[in-house]
């Protein structure tokens, strides 16, 4: 496993978060990025982490997903509900579903889904940015 870098650029750091938002600026300037990037995160405007959870893409997308992302989602075909459920969180809340699959198949983040969609909108741009650096640390270890 790969240690935490002390310095990476915007280019590495938006290919970890699946795109170059004010998160990945903000963190290619700073010391120790990843192992920093929740308190940065935390400090970020509602419409800062919306912009860096709208930049990954959606669980079981069919298109436009990044090599990562595709390796990561696996190639089990999603549950039928699964569109449904991403397309309600997004009206519910206004910003994209993000969870960190951890190789899981996608039938395991149907339950995890309707949970989070019984939360506030507070507790889930918290959570989903705290998925997301998740995701960008396991990234950077596998890779």
């Amino acid at each position: 496993m790969r240690e935490l870098p002390r310095q990476l650029s915007a280019d590495e750091l938006a290919e970890l978060f699946e795109g170059r938002t004010r998160l990945v600026e903000q963190l290619a300037s700073i010391e120790d990025p990843l192992g920093r990037a929740r308190e940065v995160a935390r400090g970020l405007s509602d419409d800062e982490k919306k912009e860096v959870l709208d930049a990954h893409p959606a669980i079981g997308a069919r298109g436009g997903l990044s090599a990562r992302s595709a390796a990561e989602q696996g190639g089990d075909a999603p549950p039928p509900e699964l569109d449904e459920l991403n397309r309600r969180y997004e009206e519910t809340f206004g910003f994209r579903f993000v969870v960190f699959v951890n190789r899981r198949p996608k039938s395991e983040i149907v339950p995890i889904l309707r949970e989070r969609l019984e939360r506030t909108r507070e507790e889930e741009l918290e959570t989903g940015v705290d998925e997301l650096v998740q995701i960008a640390i396991d990234r950077w270890q596998r890779s």
